[in-house]
């Protein structure tokens, strides 16, 4: 990581944190104002969220600074996390045991390690081949069929969600684009800062001037014009960015555009998943946020195919 790179994490995360400051300081006035005996649980639910990003941004930025170690770390953490609270949610045999063993100690080092080695092939083809393959015959060989293809499609979907796709995040780091030499953490800042900011800003649009539900049966909250909104907004956050990455302002909001997008249908989609197990989060990991695939439901969807089309067309390979 270059100096300068340094030098604008410094000025966006200070950024970032004199907006949270005017959240908080909002908050408790809200609270003051309006709830002095603390029991507004809208008021409640407002700050617990503020103090939860506090602390989230805290650790990114600090794992941001401390280079690309921390960086796997940080999100070969959030793996783990994230793979824990999605097979929480499915069906499971004694049966499956020995590939639950597999897919926490062995699928995902092997993943973090060949992305830490740089081996593009290998992480590309991993989890969605060898592990497509391998797992399942572990668990048939304990002969358990009741929910088979059940149990194990589920695994899959864990591990290509918690793994897979969370995996693709550092993966930036690995990029070799001319000209950006040293700067692919800056990539990460603008894939998190966009697909989060689409997030925000589609939830008030919602609140202020939703009116049409996207897909009622999945949320009750979402709505075509909060959706149009959000992804507009993050859009132009992303064009406004476009300093940090190897795109120009037209390129950096075209690429903003599809990651708001995905990031939107990607948080619909674990929503399905969430309701038809009858839960409202996928864990408690996170106070007012939930767990960690509350948050990083926008960014599994959004990350991969980001990573795939800037390698593709900046890094020539």
């Amino acid at each position: 990581m270059t100096a300068e790179t340094s030098v604008n994490l410094i000025a966006i995360f200070a950024a970032v944190f004199a907006v949270l400051g005017l959240a908080s300081a909002v908050g408790q006035v809200l609270r003051w104002r309006f709830d002095p005996e603390g029991i507004s649980p809208v008021i409640a639910t407002l700050n617990a969220r503020i103090d939860g990003w506090w602390l989230m941004i805290i650790v990114l930025c600090l794992a941001f600074l401390m280079g690309q170690g921390a960086v796997l770390l940080l999100f070969a953490f959030a793996s783990f996390s994230a793979l824990r609270e999605f097979l929480t949610l499915t069906h499971r045999q004694r049966a499956d045991h020995a590939a639950l063993v597999a897919s926490f100690f062995f699928v995902l080092p092997v993943q973090y390690v060949s992305v830490w080695q740089d081996w593009y092939g290998f992480t590309a083809i991993f989890i969605p081949v060898y592990a497509f393959l391998g797992l399942p015959i572990l668990t048939v060989l304990r002969a358990d069929t009741a929910q088979f293809l059940t149990r194990v499609s589920e695994t899959q979907w864990a591990l290509m969600i918690a793994i897979y796709c969370v995996s693709h995040v550092p993966a930036f780091l690995t990029l070799k684009i001319e000209g950006f030499e040293g700067d692919s953490i800056l990539l990460i800042v603008f894939l998190l800062f966009v697909v989060q900011s689409g997030d925000v800003l589609r939830y008030l649009a919602d609140k202020a001037i939703g009116r049409h539900k996207i897909a009622p049966q999945v949320s009750q909250s979402k709505t075509w014009e909060g959706f149009a909104v959000g992804v507009l907004a993050a859009s132009v956050i992303g064009a406004a960015l476009w300093w940090i990455t190897p795109f120009t302002p037209l390129q950096a909001f075209a690429m903003s555009l599809v990651l708001a997008s995905l990031g939107f249908f990607g948080g619909l989609v674990m929503g399905a998943i969430k309701r038809d197990r009858g839960v409202r989060e996928w864990g408690h990991m996170i106070e007012g946020h939930g767990g960690f695939l509350d948050r990083l439901d926008s960014v599994v969807f959004a990350a991969p195919v980001f990573f795939h089309l800037t390698r593709f067309f900046w890094q020539g390979a």
